[in-house]
């Protein structure tokens, strides 16, 4: 299973998302029991958080005006496929609305993306569907600004211009794909043996365990990834899941 083999079918059905409410702020969106985005609650209106893969943004609509509120803004992780499909179409109809990311990522997020690596970073290929978008970049991601409830931190390693959001109100980590919560926490890159998907299209399993580790300063209570359920544990589940990359 590829991401553009999901893209491929994201059009031919399977649009239906399933809303899952895990804090008093945040409800977890999914799309074929594997894909997430999230939308998060703040004074305004709805952060959304990633936007899932393309034919997903009239169901992220109506989970947000379900949930009685307008979306304000959209973050992005990382500009790989399951994250940014139905980004051009809710910027569509949603006018206003802030579209951020980080300036590293804007290379990747052109049609067609450029994938050429800076003079300091690992020369090493990465792969995924990068479909590009046509709605301009509203805002650049600062490392470590405080946007909103969300501290920002730069977790490069799964591809370029990563980075996770922490809500700094309940400790949720919206770690994209450094993490993954599928079966178990773990790194991107050390996924595991049934779900290969987030580590077939990796960049740098260095930088990636070395993003892990930094995370640990922070008051971490939960995450809430692009892949799997949301899981609790605290800092001591991202601690596990760096032992266990490490030994292997």
């Amino acid at each position: 299973m590829t991401l553009e083999w999901i893209g491929s079918i994201s059009s031919e059905g399977g649009r239906s998302l399933k809303t899952t409410q895990f804090s008093p702020y945040a409800y977890q969106l999914t799309r074929f029991g594997l894909v997430n985005c999230y939308l998060v609650r703040e004074p305004d209106g709805f952060t959304l958080i990633d936007t899932n893969l393309s034919g997903s943004a009239t169901q992220i609509l109506v989970a947000a005006q379900s949930l009685g509120a307008p979306i304000r803004r959209i973050l992005l992780t990382h500009a790989h496929a399951d994250h940014v499909g139905s980004v051009d179409a809710l910027a569509a109809s949603i006018p206003g609305v802030v579209l951020a990311a980080t300036e590293r990522s804007l290379p990747l997020l052109r049609q067609p993306a450029d994938k050429t690596l800076l003079s300091d970073e690992p020369k090493e290929p990465f792969s995924g569907g990068l479909p590009g978008i046509t709605t301009p970049v509203s805002y650049l991601i600062k490392e470590g600004e405080l946007l909103g409830s969300f501290r920002c931190i730069f977790t490069p390693g799964h591809i370029p211009g990563h980075v996770a959001f922490l809500d700094e109100r309940d400790g949720t980590l919206f770690a994209g794909d450094e993490l993954v919560a599928v079966g178990r926490l773990s790194v991107c890159g050390w996924t595991p043996w049934y779900f290969p998907l987030p580590s077939m299209v990796l960049w740098s399993k260095d930088l990636c365990l070395q993003s892990a580790a930094n995370l640990i300063d922070y008051p971490i209570q939960r995450y809430a990834c692009g892949h799997g359920v949301v899981r609790e544990g605290g800092v001591d589940a991202l601690k596990q899941a760096i032992y266990a990359a490490r030994r292997s």
